[in-house]
């Protein structure tokens, strides 16, 4: 079983690839995501090329391998799993189990997370709409627009919250800006940089940058006339 350092790593360079799959990460970049010296990043990377875990290009960056990749969503299985069960089970909040879930997801057996799979239902989605990789290494990826991009008059299902800080989810809590939430987009002020929307009938306005975090599934007419 790889150590609790490469899998931190390898779910990272998979999280930094997932705007352009396959893209190369710089190491800079990675090192603010782990919150390490450069140094550091490149001692490690090394490493896990030598695993056979990435491809490394000096001066360039870094991509995962297939069985890189295959790690990457084992890991984040079990992390997105451990969340929805101690939502759904255990009633944390959703802003609470991230950090718990870092915890656990490295600790937790192949046998008891099959019997918590199956006891969620084999869910798709862990609470914040992530999609929950199968036991085979398959993962959805629906198509998704972040609010911030929506223009009047569209209309959609809140499907992910990307920003899953804490006091950002409490913030989207409160007024009601959840996955399975439907949205109907009021106005868009560009000057006053905000989006005020319908969300289950209330209205709300909010940010473009807080609206960033929020991903949607537009209805069809909405999508096709992007």
């Amino acid at each position: 079983m790889a150590s609790r350092t490469v899998e931190d790593y390898i779910k990272q360079i998979y999280q930094e690839q997932q705007p352009v799959p396959g893209q190369l990460v710089s190491l800079g970049r990675l090192a603010t995501a782990m919150e390490v010296v450069p140094g550091t990043v490149t001692t490690m990377v090394k490493a896990l090329a030598e695993a056979g875990l990435v491809s490394y290009e000096p001066r360039q960056g870094v991509r995962l391998t297939p069985a890189g990749e295959k790690l990457a969503l084992h890991v984040l299985r079990r992390h997105r799993l451990i969340e929805l069960f101690l939502v759904q089970v255990l009633k944390f909040d959703w802003s609470e189990v991230h950090a718990e879930a870092e915890e656990l997801e490295h600790a937790v057996s192949e046998r008891l997370l099959e019997r918590i799979d199956e006891l969620l239902g084999r869910p798709g989605f862990d609470p914040h709409g992530d999609p929950i990789p199968s036991a085979a290494g398959e993962v959805a990826q629906p198509r998704l627009h972040p609010l911030n991009a929506a223009r009047p008059a569209d209309r959609g299902v809140i499907a992910r919250i990307a920003d899953q800080q804490a006091e950002f989810l409490r913030y989207a809590t409160a007024r009601g800006l959840v996955p399975g939430a439907e949205v109907v987009i009021q106005s868009v002020d560009v000057p006053g940089d905000s989006i005020t929307l319908l969300v289950q009938g209330k209205s709300r306005t909010l940010g473009r940058a807080a609206a960033a975090g929020i991903l949607v599934a537009w209805q069809p007419e909405a999508a096709a006339s992007e």
